[in-house]
């Protein structure tokens, strides 16, 4: 299913940027869902396909990935939790699913800790620390397009501590680590 969504996601995403930042965030999802002992391939190939109609169509960002993934397979429940990501900046789709909760907390964090982790002397989540994000996290000038908002709404949403979601989300990158190239 990965395999699948990768390439799915690369028919509409020509970007190494875009294609590594669904690659993080799948990774990160499928992280959260074998915790919560759900079905790791199905929330990593969410993961991976959250932004697929992104470069194509950035001016109708979650609101033409429902089209696309239709014609690609993917189901109501795929495709809700996909375009919730987006719920108070381009859909009014709110998170309901814990699925969809961490989605919307993560897709932002993981943009947050790479910026973070290209910081560092071996420019790599390997050895980042949560502190160190933290601390980045805390200034807001540092990646100042990464809506921290966001991230705080869905820590709440999720009802757990950012420090905890921040752990989360560098262990699940660091399962990815190679294919994002950090």
């Amino acid at each position: 299913m990965k395999q699948e969504a990768l390439e799915v996601l690369k028919k509409y995403n020509k970007s190494i940027a875009l294609v590594r930042h669904g690659i993080g965030v799948g990774g990160v999802m499928g992280y959260f869902a074998q915790e919560a002992g759900e079905n790791i391939d199905y929330w990593t190939a969410v993961g991976i396909l959250h932004d697929i109609d992104y470069e194509m169509f950035p001016e109708e960002h979650c609101k033409k990935a429902p089209e696309l993934l239709r014609e690609s397979g993917y189901d109501d429940a795929f495709i809700r939790a996909v375009v919730s990501h987006g719920y108070g900046l381009v859909v009014d789709i709110e998170p309901q699913l814990y699925m969809e909760k961490v989605l919307y907390t993560i897709d932002e964090l993981t943009g947050l800790i790479g910026a973070a982790a290209l910081m560092r002397p071996s420019k790599s989540v390997m050895d980042i620390e949560v502190k160190s994000v933290k601390k980045k996290f805390k200034d807001k000038a540092f990646a100042a397009s990464i809506n921290r908002e966001v991230i705080l709404n869905g820590c709440k949403s999720l009802d757990m501590e950012l420090d905890i979601v921040i752990d989360k989300c560098i262990k699940g990158m660091r399962s990815v680590a190679t294919e994002i190239g950090l």
